[in-house]
């Protein structure tokens, strides 16, 4: 059986195209991609739109920003403690 050039070509982009995305580095895109979320989490993009009828107050946006950056500092605050208390600074 013969194959048609269409059949052949569809079938080499869907290897290039795995190729592609398997290749992908690994620490790079994960990095990169929770990177991103980090950002749209700290940046409280995931507030806008939840109020009704889709908009959102603005303080409570920069409240929610506030409150997510003052967790990070006491995260940070407590792990420092924690370290200093083991005797690891």
């Amino acid at each position: 059986m013969k194959e048609e050039p269409k059949d052949r070509e569809r079938e080499s982009r869907e290897a290039l195209e795995r190729v592609a995305r398997d290749s992908e580095t690994l620490g790079s895109s994960s990095l990169s991609r929770m990177g991103e979320r980090m950002r749209d989490h700290f940046s409280a993009k995931d507030a806008i739109g939840d109020a009704e009828h889709g908009g959102t107050d603005p303080i409570e946006l920069w409240g929610r920003r506030i409150g997510r950056s003052l967790s990070l500092v006491g995260v940070v605050l407590l792990s420092l403690w924690l370290a200093h208390q083991l005797g690891f600074l």
